[in-house]
């Protein structure tokens, strides 16, 4: 499987670089995941990345608007949407807004729209929280220990 995070910014912090490094890098026992930082610049150019990004990788690509209004999931119901990209052998875009969130003509695009919860999170940190869910996901999917 593929799966790839496309967010609007940098992480400078190394803290948090490195954090991002370790879960990704547990992520990557099971999948093969990229990472595209998207520069944050006004909205049409932010949509023309996105668009950019999910042409990449190709027909198969399935966007999934990290955003408020979305849909908050449970681990578990979140890892059987994983399963369920993996079955049907989609590579998810997990796309995440920068300080203006995401563009609305890049959350009419998503495939499915994902709430981390009401609160409002900055950019780097939903990314670090989505990295973990999807370690998460795979945990639960293979039956580890992991999800306690």
């Amino acid at each position: 499987m593929k799966l790839v995070v496309a967010a609007v910014g940098r992480v400078k912090e190394p803290e948090l670089r490195a954090l991002l490094d370790d879960y990704y890098g547990r992520v990557r026992r099971y999948a093969e995941l990229s990472e595209v930082e998207l520069k944050d610049e006004r909205e049409d150019r932010v949509v023309a990345q996105f668009e950019r990004c999910l042409a990449a990788q190709g027909e198969r690509a399935e966007l999934v608007t990290l955003e408020i209004e979305g849909k908050p999931l449970s681990s578990e119901a979140f890892a059987a949407k994983v399963d369920d990209a993996m079955r049907r052998a989609v590579t998810p875009v997990f796309a995440i807004g920068g300080a203006e969130g995401l563009p609305p003509a890049v959350r009419a695009r998503a495939r499915w729209r994902l709430s981390l919860g009401a609160m409002t999170l900055p950019h780097r940190l939903a990314r670090l929280i989505l990295a973990e869910q999807v370690y998460r996901a795979f945990s639960i999917i293979r039956g580890e220990p992991y999800n306690k």
